[in-house]
């Protein structure tokens, strides 16, 4: 029996999907959520093979909630904006469906998925998708088995670690698994500067840039913290702050 989820915030969209999979003796609808909070929780108690998913939901998106889950199944992502990302979709997600879509439309993508293999490679289609939707203002992560929505001025700065980027706030320092690159293309460059290959740095916190070795400065942040400053950082940096 293949277990599945539903996640999408209408009512009326959930209940298309569960009429359309009643034709399909071996699968069963695990979890039906109307949030990515939700969802989320689903999918770590259920493990489910697949789900569909709509990208426009409440507190968190689509987007956001699969950024949160270690290993997420199988997508078909189901969404009535057709502008987000649709290459993004034909090359990483098993299929997606644009509201409204007809049961032959949903039976084709159910074909899609059952005629080979899917291996959710989601971290390609997370970061296709950061580079084409306009910045952003939150970085969404999880705090042990909480989600935490961080607003984008609070963050001082953020560092690489291993597979993993660590987001410095005066509340503390939260693990987020995505890579540098794909986190910097999501933010607004004029705010947030690569100041070295290990760190991405709010300017609002720069309160002096002083020279430290040959071709390299050292940043000194309103919060007594000091980090280093690459050559190629610090003409980004001056490219943005303007001197």
């Amino acid at each position: 029996m293949m277990k599945v989820i539903i996640i999408d915030d209408e009512l009326l969209a959930r209940s298309i999907v569960r009429e359309y999979l009643e034709r399909y003796p071996d699968v069963a609808i695990v979890a039906e959520c109307a949030d990515g909070f939700e969802g989320m929780k689903a999918i770590l108690q259920h493990e489910p093979e697949l789900i569909f998913l709509d990208v426009q939901m409440p507190k968190i998106n689509g987007f956001e909630m699969l950024e949160l889950i270690e290993k997420p199944p199988a997508v078909i992502f189901t969404t009535a904006f057709d502008e987000f990302a649709i290459k993004a979709f034909e090359q990483n997600a098993v299929d997606y469906l644009l509201k409204p879509f007809s049961r032959d439309r949903f039976d084709k993508a159910i074909q899609k998925f059952r005629s080979q293999p899917f291996s959710a490679p989601v971290q390609p289609l997370l970061e296709a998708v950061a580079a084409s939707l306009p910045a952003q203002n939150r970085i969404v992560v999880r705090d042990a088995n909480k989600i935490k929505i961080i607003p984008l001025h609070q963050v001082q700065y953020l560092e690489a670690a291993d597979d993993y980027i660590k987001i410095v706030t005066a509340e503390g320092a939260f693990l987020k698994k995505q890579t540098m690159q794909s986190l910097e293309r999501s933010l607004d460059p004029g705010q947030f500067v690569r100041t070295h290959r290990s760190f991405i740095v709010n300017t609002q916190f720069i309160t002096r840039i002083d020279t430290h070795e040959k071709d390299s400065h050292l940043l000194l942040l309103s919060t007594g913290t000091r980090l280093p400053v690459s050559k190629p950082g610090y003409s980004r940096l001056r490219e943005a702050l303007g001197i």
